[in-house]
């Protein structure tokens, strides 16, 4: 479930067919100024999104130049992304001082063409309020506008608003194919605190009137989440971002279910209708 931070080496920490997310795959690419970092990945679409620096992307010879924009972290500017279709051929090279960047992938089967996610075209929204402490900030990469244009995966960026507060509240799950209640989506986080010394608590309760499992988790952390409901929260005085990886099993509109004991928590959370409608 959690992985702590480690020196991956440029090599999938989510790798294809993993036994606990299987519909997800997620590498961390950091490169140095004019180096180069190719990849294919079978059975998965994916998506090129610098946490910082800026990189050019190839996907099978057409190119993307300048992708990306931020400085020293992913506090610092607006997200960019590019999408490469299944089994792609993928190339990219470090245009800024230092780059890293987020490789995220949905298995699916079909193969589309690539196309690059411009500043400008992030779909945002933020809901939530600080007296009901669930403000947050999502920033959808592949936005509503592209979901003919995008097999399984969607991906993201959420931020808490100001410092502490709850994130994937009331509790949720998304672990079975089951319309129109609920689809199966694997989900994986990697996690990010300012200052970066700060945590949180990722939990998972997995069966309903049991106690469940929760995760320390810091700056760079991954949770790979395979079944159950699964809030998280930041300590006071912290921001939290998280880049979130969902691949559908079936479809790649989201359809939470939401925990039955806390769904009323819905009706007290400005905005939250709006949030759940956004990811299709």
């Amino acid at each position: 479930m959690h992985i702590p931070p480690y020196d991956n080496k440029n090599k999938a920490i989510v790798d294809v067919d993993d036994a606990r997310v299987p519909l997800n795959y997620f590498n961390i690419v950091k490169l140095k100024r004019d180096q180069v970092f190719e990849y294919r990945v079978p059975g998965y679409e994916t998506a090129i999104v610098p946490a910082t620096g800026t990189i050019e992307v190839s996907v099978e010879g057409e190119n993307f130049e300048n992708i990306g924009n931020r400085g020293v972290d992913v506090w610092d500017g607006e997200p960019e992304g590019v999408y490469a279709p299944t089994a792609s051929k993928v190339r990219m090279v470090c245009k800024s001082d230092t780059a890293e960047v987020f490789v995220a992938g949905a298995k699916f089967d079909q193969v589309l063409a690539p196309f690059a996610v411009r500043a400008a075209d992030i779909d945002k929204i933020q809901y939530g309020s600080d007296d009901t402490k669930t403000h947050r900030k999502i920033k959808h990469i592949f936005g509503t506008k592209y979901k003919d244009r995008v097999g399984r995966l969607l991906v993201s960026e959420l931020f808490t608003v100001g410092q502490g507060g709850w994130s994937g509240f009331p509790p949720h799950k998304h672990d079975t194919d089951r319309l129109p209640l609920e689809t199966r989506h694997d989900e994986t986080y990697n996690f990010r605190f300012r200052p970066n010394h700060g945590f949180g608590m990722q939990l998972v309760q997995r069966e309903d009137g049991k106690v469940g499992d929760a995760y320390h988790i810091i700056d760079g952390s991954t949770i790979v989440l395979d079944k159950g409901y699964h809030p998280c929260v930041v300590g006071p005085g912290y921001e939290m971002y998280y880049f979130t990886i969902l691949g559908g099993l079936s479809q790649r509109s989201l359809v939470q279910f939401f925990q039955p004991v806390h769904a009323y928590q819905v009706e007290t959370i400005p905005g939250i209708k709006d949030m759940i409608a956004k990811f299709k």
